[in-house]
């Protein structure tokens, strides 16, 4: 195990897990579902809050903020409550369950390994313990699908947002506000500073965080991270792996075998192009030094 990172199962394991749930807000028949349902589909934001929130109910714009952590208040308060005028979130759950269910077939076809995969991930995804993890909590709430790629799916976004829960208490363990935290991230490489603005800050509001930084000693002027900067980041990460850990240590020996089930999967869906090159998640960053 290296005693830098003590967790690599962890990330390992989030790289197989968040392409499948990445397949709620990028799968064309996904897109379908939403222009059906009648939100806006030109960016992917108006179903992209809809979707993700709608295990929450009816929240406000001050809930969704504070679970989504990383993303402007203002553009939450652009969709939320709004999304629950278009469709209620009882119904949104329904449909992301029918576009999914469908999306999945394309992708995945009948791929015997799917009900093994979905045992082993419901598995792990029911030793995710949910307290302080509103996400998490959430999705964890909802009756389980009886098809096993939904099943599958399900598990993996009970599994993706626990992650995503730790994550944010690790950024406030760290000290890092909502903006900070992305960039912090931009400064060590994850992805081009574009990439971060879909969260919605704006120019001020980024280069107030950077100078914030700066001035804390975690990057140099130019915006990229210092020594000091890049162990932050390691730490968080570390953190977040070490936090992510509990449902995969209850898998056992069966984790290896989650993961050779899974893994061609994964190479399906992104095979098929649907995924971004590049994301605010930095999956196709270099780890960590």
């Amino acid at each position: 195990m290296d005693a830098k990172h003590p967790h690599p199962m962890a990330r390992q394991m989030w790289r197989l897990i968040e392409p499948l749930h990445a397949v709620l807000y990028y799968a064309p028949e996904v897109t379908a579902e939403a222009e059906r349902l009648g939100y806006a589909v030109d960016t992917r934001w108006p179903s992209y809050f809809a979707w993700r929130a709608a295990p929450l109910g009816e929240a406000g714009t001050a809930a969704v903020s504070s679970a989504f952590y990383s993303f402007s208040p203002r553009v939450v308060a652009e969709h939320i409550p709004a999304a629950w005028k278009v469709a209620a979130p009882s119904t949104v759950l329904e449909s992301r369950y029918a576009a999914v269910g469908r999306a999945l077939g394309t992708l995945l076809g009948p791929l015997a390994e799917v009900p093994e995969a979905a045992t082993l991930a419901r598995r792990a995804a029911e030793a995710a313990v949910p307290a302080g993890r509103p996400l998490a909590a959430a999705n964890a709430d909802l009756a389980w699908p009886d098809d096993p790629a939904l099943a599958l799916w399900h598990a993996a976004t009970i599994l993706r947002e626990h992650r995503g829960d730790g994550h944010v208490a690790a950024a406030l363990t760290a000290g890092l506000d909502p903006c900070e935290l992305l960039v912090s991230f931009a400064a060590v490489g994850a992805a081009p500073v574009e990439v971060f603005a879909s969260r919605g800050w704006t120019d001020q509001e980024w280069t107030a965080a950077r100078d914030r930084l700066v001035t804390r000693g975690l990057l140099h002027p130019d915006g990229t991270a210092t020594e000091r900067g890049f162990a932050v980041r390691e730490e968080l990460e570390a953190r977040t792996d070490e936090l992510a850990s509990a449902p995969w240590q209850a898998l056992g020996p069966a984790v290896g075998r989650f993961a050779q089930l899974v893994g061609p999967m994964v190479q399906r869906i992104a095979g098929s192009g649907i995924l971004p090159r590049q994301s605010t998640l930095g999956l196709s960053a270099p780890p960590p030094r």
